[in-house]
């Protein structure tokens, strides 16, 4: 008997063939399983959703990082909320400038996880770099102390406990732990199918930051494809950014960047 996960949203659904189930518990916060695909290796799956494959995670990973990480002038301290699987960790540290780290995961059995079945996704967690702090993301945000250049949001869908990672309050504390250049970028959904979750963030960022603007990827195993990230600067234009051949890329570069920030659909839909 063949078996498929079934990953349904709103007025859609996606079915990837799975031939083998890896791993699966219920810790804390959610289900987490882990299996083999036939057409994207193995794949994260948290609540029945898709959250990264090993196939096509460098097209989300690579561009929820370097347009951002690109369009600050010189980003040495970074927050990263979420990021359980390890692959935004990797990208911000391929960057030589990067002295620290912060990583914001409120289920440390996603990361314990991710080190054992996807080594390439989450190789860079043992980085001295790096610090991993098993907590609220929100509650992180609104009582450090500490001050950052860039703040990666890398969360799951709105719903459950990362709801609150889509709110007002939540970008607006945000803004405040990051220095006079800061750069904030969150994924903000697929366009068609959340197309008022795009519009409420870039309403928050409106306020927020003297640049905000959209961006896109393709990732083939997220609902419709097409995934937006949101992002902030406070005083950088997006489009004069950085040029660092250093950073080794496979998807990302300095042409990909200046044409996905031309990216106006979400006010169409």
């Amino acid at each position: 008997m063949e078996l498929w996960l079934h990953d349904k949203v709103e007025g859609q659904a996606c079915d990837v063939k799975v031939l083998q189930v890896l791993h699966y518990e219920k810790s804390d916060f959610q289900e987490i399983a882990v299996v083999l695909t036939e057409s994207y290796g193995k794949a994260l799956v948290l609540n029945g959703a898709i959250q990264v494959t090993e196939k096509d995670e460098v097209f989300y990973h690579e561009m929820l990082v370097h347009v951002p990480m690109f369009t600050h002038p010189s980003p040495k301290r970074v927050l990263i909320i979420g990021g359980g699987d390890g692959g935004t960790a990797r990208e911000v540290l391929k960057h030589p400038g990067v002295e620290k780290v912060t990583m914001v995961e409120i289920d440390k059995r996603v990361v314990e996880i991710c080190k054992e079945f996807f080594p390439k996704i989450s190789c860079a967690l043992e980085d001295p770099r790096l610090e991993i702090l098993y907590e609220d993301g929100v509650k992180y945000v609104k009582e450090t102390k500490e001050k950052f250049d860039v703040a990666l949001v890398d969360s799951t869908d709105p719903y459950d406990f990362a709801e609150l990672l889509f709110s007002r309050d939540f970008f607006l504390s945000v803004s405040c732990i990051l220095g006079e250049d800061g750069v904030c970028c969150s994924q903000t959904e697929n366009p068609y199918i959340m197309g008022n979750v795009i519009r409420r963030v870039q309403g928050y960022l409106s306020e927020l930051f003297k640049y905000h603007t959209l961006y896109w990827t393709v990732v083939p195993t997220y609902p419709g494809g097409l995934w937006t990230f949101s992002m902030g600067s406070k005083r950088v234009d997006p489009m004069n950014f950085r040029k660092d051949t250093a950073v080794e890329t496979k998807i990302y570069s300095p042409h990909l960047h200046r044409a996905v920030l031309n990216f106006t659909l979400y006010e169409e839909v």
